[in-house]
């Protein structure tokens, strides 16, 4: 693959912004030029957090909102770093997920019309990555494995583990054939948590501060690990809702005010590690000594102090990808960079054995001004 410019797009199940990411893709390599962050207002997440209710004319105008909103976002970007649409080789764009139900008929919704960022850079887009890997009898996540690979499958077994609003884990290295899959939550209940008990003011626990503040409650951790999803053998993937304001009122309907709110987010804040742990513990090949942390709960000191103490004892480093050169809110648009840049060039772009799809797939629709 010759040297090439693409732009990834990623926003999240946390639905807190759009990360943009510049990639020069070669033959062997992926490396991130140039990236930023483009938060939401609050009202528009809380619009697209409540997406998967809406009716399909106010479905079909959110679509057509993010869609414009993003052409505008991709225009602020490569004006400020001074990047010329003619220099980009295409655009990949994962879409914004409302609904993520896997399974035997299972079906998958992002919105983000892709055809105003076509129409804005006059470069190709490839968008709608999912689908065609459950078409496949996949489950259509995770697909940032496939990056884990491109960039990791040379070198010693890791574990990479990226934290949006739901966790997945990937493993890859020399003798590894790479898999991966949905831990559990990712920031989500904390997100929520926070944002409940600030009635809106804040959206996150900013560095941890609360969660760092806190006794948590170890019974009740250990207590929520024993749901059949976190024994339950890859691949397996979530939606965001599972682990939303109803899981919340479901276990922590005491704990919802602000006297609790500290040991609430500690509590949170193990729980999320710990599934993490699980995870790694249960499925990580031998030899796995590393796990590298991306997403925005790689931003999370007490999440990643949390990571560190669980995996101490079996010897498991544990550091952000930033470490690496890469910021942790990179990681996923780079994927989508990556994506399209294959899907462009009519070869495979996701790993089979992390979504558990029949074999390799040319995954994603390609949108041509």
């Amino acid at each position: 693959m010759k040297k090439q410019l693409f732009l990834g797009l990623m926003s999240g199940t946390s639905a807190d912004g759009l990360s943009i990411a510049l990639c020069d893709i070669s033959g062997g390599g992926l490396k991130v030029r140039k990236f930023s962050n483009y938060a939401y207002p609050a009202a528009l997440q809380a619009r697209i957090l409540a997406a998967g209710g809406l009716r399909a004319p106010e479905l079909s105008a959110l679509n057509f909102e993010l869609g414009r909103l993003w052409a505008g976002m991709v225009r602020t970007f490569c004006r400020k770093h001074r990047v010329s649409y003619k220099s980009l080789a295409g655009t990949g764009s994962h879409g914004q997920t409302v609904w993520h139900a896997p399974g035997k008929k299972g079906h998958t919704l992002q919105i983000g019309e892709a055809a105003f960022i076509a129409e804005e850079t006059r470069r190709p887009v490839v968008c709608d990555f999912r689908p065609a890997d459950m078409a496949a009898g996949g489950e259509g996540a995770p697909l940032i494995p496939f990056l884990d690979e491109f960039l990791f499958g040379g070198g010693a077994p890791v574990a990479l583990q990226n934290i949006g609003g739901v966790g997945n884990i990937a493993f890859a290295g020399r003798g590894v054939k790479t898999f991966g899959f949905d831990t559990g939550p990712g920031n989500s209940l904390m997100d929520t948590a926070v944002a409940l008990l600030s009635k809106g003011k804040l959206s996150y626990d900013k560095d941890g501060r609360w969660a760092a503040a806190g006794e948590p409650d170890t019974a009740k951790v250990y207590g929520l690990l024993e749901a059949p999803f976190f024994c339950r053998r890859p691949p397996k993937s979530l939606d965001r809702g599972a682990y939303a304001l109803p899981f919340l009122k479901k276990h922590f309907a005491g704990q919802l005010n602000l006297k609790c709110s500290r040991n609430l987010l500690s509590t949170l804040n193990l729980f999320t590690a710990a599934s993490v742990v699980m995870a790694f513990k249960s499925f990580a090949p031998r030899g796995t000594r590393e796990l590298i942390v991306s997403g925005g709960g790689a931003l999370n000191p007490a999440l990643l102090d949390n990571l560190a103490a669980l995996l101490l004892p079996a010897g498991v480093r544990v550091r952000s990808i930033a470490e690496l050169g890469i910021h942790p809110l990179a990681k996923e648009p780079a994927c989508f960079a990556l994506l399209a840049a294959r899907a462009l060039a009519g070869k495979f772009n996701h790993c089979p054995s992390a979504t558990g799809a029949r074999g390799p797939r040319v995954l994603g629709k390609i949108i041509r001004p």
